[in-house]
């Protein structure tokens, strides 16, 4: 029997989780938050996505059946449906908005040269593109998109050398790429190509 560190903790090494505490005292995310802190939200979070858990109740299943282990993988809060439910509601979503362009950056500097192009390129380029997400519309009918449907839509940017997105958008199903174009920040002597639109433009002449 395997009696070393799970994987998960050992892949949550990698994360830089002072960087992480900094997020949460920028927003006081911790604040009046005793037994489910940030980080508790976070771990389960993560490992939520690792493992493909598809509700707040298979998280708690999947946690809670190793009970033994959460200190372990460095989760020390009380698991449960209605503390998560409610931490994803008041939480300050901007914590995990500013962690995850850390580990943005981080990863694009990591990867930049891994994948060749097959064009030689002296600046960054950036693909611009979005997919939509199907709802329901009895249980999401504040992103009504057609007359039976709920959709939120992705709109990705992404990093090709890399390729790693260095920004998303969720918007309502309907909005259409040309209009989130106005929010994206373009940086200067950067490529930016508009794979549903066919628009390219030079950041540096914006």
């Amino acid at each position: 029997m395997n009696t070393g560190r799970t994987i998960f903790a050992q892949l949550m090494d990698l994360v830089p989780l002072p960087e992480f505490r900094r997020c949460v005292e920028r927003y006081r995310g911790d604040y009046k938050s005793q037994s489910f802190s940030a980080l508790d939200q976070f771990l389960c979070l993560a490992f939520a996505q690792l493992t493909y858990r598809q509700s707040l109740r298979d998280i708690e299943a999947c946690l809670r059946v190793q009970r033994a282990k959460l200190y372990h993988m460095g989760i020390r809060g009380r698991v449960s449906r209605s503390t998560l439910a409610y931490a994803n509601e008041h939480r300050n979503w901007r914590i995990f908005g500013d962690f995850a362009q850390g580990l943005i950056r981080t990863a694009r500097e990591l990867y930049r040269d891994d994948e060749p192009l097959g064009i030689e390129f002296a600046d960054t380029v950036y693909a611009f593109d979005s997919t939509t997400i199907d709802l329901c519309l009895k249980l999401f009918p504040w992103a009504q998109f057609r007359r039976h449907k709920s959709a939120v839509k992705l709109h990705t940017l992404l990093d090709v050398r890399a390729p790693i997105p260095a920004s998303v958008y969720v918007t309502g199903g309907q909005v259409h790429d040309v209009n989130i174009l106005d929010q994206v920040v373009f940086e200067p002597g950067r490529f930016t190509c508009s794979i549903a639109a066919t628009w390219t433009s030079r950041g540096s002449t914006l």
